[in-house]
């Protein structure tokens, strides 16, 4: 089958489409012929080695960690989908594989995907749609009336989260590029601030909470813009001790250094009164069948940005690369399954 490997840690070059073999199922696992795949930002950032003091993969190894597809095999002990099942799964951190033909992944990672959608969309819903879920409903515990703040509302996570918040009966505020306007204003957002001509830190105030999924400047003016009393959680900012001990399940040494390096981040939540979190989000088929859920009720759509073939994986990396995605980019198989 034909996968795309990172060979080497390192710049574009050192992923590499080429020849594997077909996995086989182990014990609880399915054996899924993917039709698409998501592309993150942590995909690049494992390749260029980022993620080494959390995850080590044996090189080589299948990228990707997102995917929709039919399940064509299970391997002993797993009891919850059979072959012909359409499915979608945020894929096991260690292991990855969603770059590629066919990839086993454990069952209870794995949901039926939504059934109003084809594999091109509801390969860009898992890690996105995950995150969003757990930043607001379990980190943020979003509720009718909720004055929200997401930073960068037109991209993937944000693109899910506005809808998510709208579904918890939030007040959504967020920033967006002229290209964007439009869109996050679909999406149901109640104000939107062009973040290209105005700095929201210098005009908004009295929010309860706020997700940042821009970091940088942005997560700076985020502490300015809530009451005291408030909670910011970030998925693009810097990692703190509770990231390593209840997201990453990583030992102490590794908690002392995230201590260390979100000291100033976490001393700016500290003097605005406001407290601060970073989400690693975990994969949960559980999680996944709600978003399935919600997306059949109309409640939620995904946002595709672009499509590519696998055969131009590597013309969809420099694309996600710029930043100026839309929504998701996906990579498509040869028989993507595409239409719902």
């Amino acid at each position: 089958m034909r996968a795309y490997v990172i060979t080497r840690y390192g710049g574009p070059e050192a992923m590499v489409l080429q020849d594997v073999p077909v996995p086989s199922p182990g014990s609880g696992q399915v054996l899924i012929k993917v039709g698409a795949a998501g592309l993150n930002p942590v995909d690049y950032k494992m390749r260029q080695g980022k993620l080494r003091p959390l995850f080590r993969p044996r090189l080589p190894f299948i990228a990707g960690c997102e995917l929709a597809g039919t399940v064509v095999g299970v391997g002993p002990g797993t009891n919850r989908f059979t072959a012909g099942d359409r499915v979608y799964s945020r894929v096991d951190a260690p292991g990855l594989g969603a770059f590629a033909e066919f990839a086993c992944v454990p069952q209870e990672l794995v949901a039926l995907m939504p059934q109003s959608l084809g594999f091109t969309e509801a390969a860009g819903l898992p890690l996105a749609g995950l995150t969003a879920v757990q930043a607001l409903r379990d980190e943020l515990r979003i509720q009718p009336g909720t004055r929200l703040f997401i930073s960068g509302g037109a991209g993937g996570v944000g693109t899910l989260a506005i809808q998510l918040a709208k579904y918890y009966g939030a007040e959504v505020t967020t920033t967006a590029s002229p290209r964007g306007l439009t869109l996050v204003s679909e999406l149901g957002a109640d104000h939107v601030v062009d973040y290209t001509r105005e700095n929201f830190a210098q005009t908004l105030r009295g929010f309860d909470a706020a997700l940042d999924a821009v970091g940088g400047r942005a997560l700076k003016g985020v502490f300015r813009i809530l009451k005291r009393g408030g909670s910011v959680v970030s998925v693009a900012g810097i990692p703190e001790p509770k990231t390593a001990l209840q997201d990453l399940h990583t030992s102490r040494a590794v908690a002392a250094l995230f201590w260390m390096i979100s000291l100033g981040v976490r001393l700016r939540a500290w003097r605005s009164g406001v407290s601060y979190r970073y989400l690693f989000m975990h994969a949960s088929g559980d999680d996944l069948r709600f978003l399935a859920g919600l997306v059949d009720q109309g409640k939620v759509r995904p946002v595709v940005d672009s499509t590519y073939p696998l055969a131009r994986i590597s013309d969809a990396f420099a694309a996600l690369e710029t930043g100026r995605a839309k929504g998701k980019i996906i990579v498509t198989m040869a028989d993507d399954g595409s239409s719902a």
